[in-house]
């Protein structure tokens, strides 16, 4: 069974002008495709052929990781984005964001920083870990549920994720996304599930 690039869930010029459809083509049809057909060329003939994405992620190192890592990595990232998103959450996610963090400004203060101090590229993550919500950051591929944590919103932070758009203004993207396209729906069904 191949692995295969998922569907965005929205068109490639939706989320326009905060990132344009120059960004998706690249970030999405380049960067993501190459780690599935990289992920696939791995796998072919193994016995990871007919593993699930997570249980290679789990006990994968090197390259093999590396690829699967971030095919689970992007999905998660698209699935997390919506033309209609951005703003302060709503329903139980934000209950928890106020009970956890002490409210959605050092959220989002935490969030920002995180994103802004990965050195090199990675990722800044909404977390639910031991029962409470934390950010965390990843290095290059790696993910929270390497660490024993639940992923419930990401922002990638590898330069190709914004250059296009925002050439080195790392903070002024993490902005932009929170403001206008983090879909809290989504994280609410994260949280959820």
């Amino acid at each position: 069974m191949a692995f295969e690039l998922p569907p965005l869930p929205y068109a490639e010029n939706a989320l326009a002008p905060h990132m344009s459809a120059e960004t998706i083509e690249y970030h999405y049809g380049k960067h993501h495709k190459t780690y599935v057909d990289n992920l696939n060329k791995a796998v072919d003939g193994t016995p990871d052929a007919d593993a699930s994405l997570e249980s290679i992620i789990m006990k994968a190192e090197g390259p093999l990781f590396n690829n699967a890592a971030q095919v689970w990595n992007h999905t998660f990232f698209w699935n997390g984005l919506s033309p209609n998103g951005g703003g302060a959450p709503t329903g139980a996610i934000a209950e928890r964001i106020d009970a956890d963090f002490g409210g959605y400004d050092a959220f989002r203060a935490q969030l920002s920083e995180a994103g802004l101090t990965q050195f090199g590229s990675g990722w800044a993550w909404l977390v639910e870990k031991d029962g409470a919500l934390a950010i965390m950051k990843t290095p290059n591929a790696d993910l929270p549920m390497k660490h024993g944590a639940k992923a419930l919103w990401t922002v990638d932070v590898w330069e190709h994720a914004y250059y296009i758009d925002y050439r080195n203004l790392r903070a002024k993207f993490i902005d932009v996304v929170l403001d206008n396209l983090i879909d809290w729906n989504t994280v609410n069904a994260n949280l959820a599930a």
